[in-house]
């Protein structure tokens, strides 16, 4: 079967402070959860940071304007809080990368989201939310002073009207505590090998979490984001084929080191938030991205703060949860408590199960 992607015709481009800061409103939620990924598995920071700069321009031309490129936070969220290991976590990417490339070739994104209904699908995300709670909790114990000291910063720049960039401020704290006890890394090149952190490995585990994440890629980074590309950027892009892009881009990018990516309605969201108009904030973001990659070194990865790396983390669970009950009216207790259902068996039990079981009380409340 013959897969065709259209470039759009003309791509506008522009280089500038309000490009510049559009995308850092992407990087707000992708930096952290990279950072903690590469700091609790075998994942390598630099190919992983190579990848979402490759992709960010890649699709940023292709599209035409400043489409976001975010981690599946899902499978990524599991594998920070250990229920992944990073070979299942790439086994789990590419099945959704095979899925959503077959899923958006055939135009069946709007009817899969039909079926999972959204109650679900947020369900999973305050689940993944309350994972991530979990392990912040977790890695600030080693040094609770440091944790308070920077959950206090984080209040503090939130209440002076900073609360999206100070998850960055704190990343900058902890590189440049990080550079000061490890020293200023020699840049060099990720090397080129198939699968470099580990090759992938199917289990229940992967499977589970493909499962859940596919709920979350096709409702959020599919549907979700082709209705704000009209709205943000009156560009008419439709869900399947961002399900086809989602898909080529973990295909891609896994086999080279990379994790599972998509595109998503909330970066895109803080990209026009923070002023990008044009792909040239992907490109500014992508050219960042693969800059960094070339110091992004183990030595200096092992010296980041852990409790600093617990404060991001509960600054990223706060925004995921806030985000899966915020397109949900106060007057639908009954989505209200599917929602909170679905995330409370996903942290007790597990993701997997949570997905099946509220897809089937959602099937049961639609009859």
């Amino acid at each position: 079967m013959a897969y065709s992607f259209r470039s759009d015709e003309q791509t506008e481009l522009e280089f500038s402070a309000s490009e510049l800061t559009g995308a850092l409103g992407d990087s707000v939620t992708v930096l952290p959860l990279l950072v903690a990924l590469a700091a609790t598995t075998s994942v390598s920071l630099a190919h992983v940071l190579v990848g979402f700069g490759v992709f960010q321009i890649v699709w940023g031309l292709y599209y035409g304007m400043p489409l976001s490129v975010e981690p599946m936070k899902a499978l990524v969220g599991l594998a920070i809080v250990g229920s992944l290991s990073y070979p299942e976590l790439a086994a789990a990417g590419l099945l959704a990368g095979g899925v959503l490339l077959v899923v958006g070739s055939f135009g069946l994104v709007g009817h899969l989201q039909r079926v999972v209904g959204e109650p679900v699908i947020r369900g999973v995300q305050f689940a993944v939310a309350l994972l991530l709670l979990e392990a912040a909790v977790d890695l600030s114990l080693g040094a609770p002073g440091i944790a308070v000291a920077g959950l206090a910063l984080v209040c503090l720049l939130a209440l002076l009207g900073y609360r999206q960039s100070s998850v960055l401020v704190v990343l900058a704290l902890g590189g440049v505590a990080a550079v000061l006890a490890a020293g200023v890394p020699a840049p060099r090149l990720p090397e080129l090998a198939l699968f470099p952190a580990g090759s992938p490995t199917i289990s229940g585990a992967a499977l589970e979490g493909t499962v859940a994440q596919l709920g979350m890629t096709i409702g959020n980074a599919a549907i979700a984001t082709a209705l704000l590309c009209g709205d943000l950027y009156d560009r008419d892009v439709s869900a399947d084929r961002l399900s086809q892009s989602m898909g080529v881009t973990c295909l891609a990018a896994i086999p080279a080191g990379g994790v599972p990516m998509c595109h998503g309605s909330g970066g895109l969201a803080g990209k026009y938030a923070f002023g990008a108009r044009t792909a040239g904030a992907n490109v500014l973001l992508g050219v960042g991205y693969i800059a960094l990659a070339l110091i992004a070194t183990g030595a200096l990865l092992a010296a980041f703060p852990m409790a600093l790396l617990g404060v991001l983390l509960v600054v990223v669970a706060i925004e995921l949860g806030r985000a899966a009950f915020d397109p949900i009216p106060f007057t639908d207790r009954r989505a209200l408590a599917l929602v909170a259902g679905v995330g409370v068996v996903g942290l007790v039990v597990n993701v997997g199960v949570a997905f099946v079981l509220g897809a089937v009380v959602f099937w049961l409340l639609s009859e």
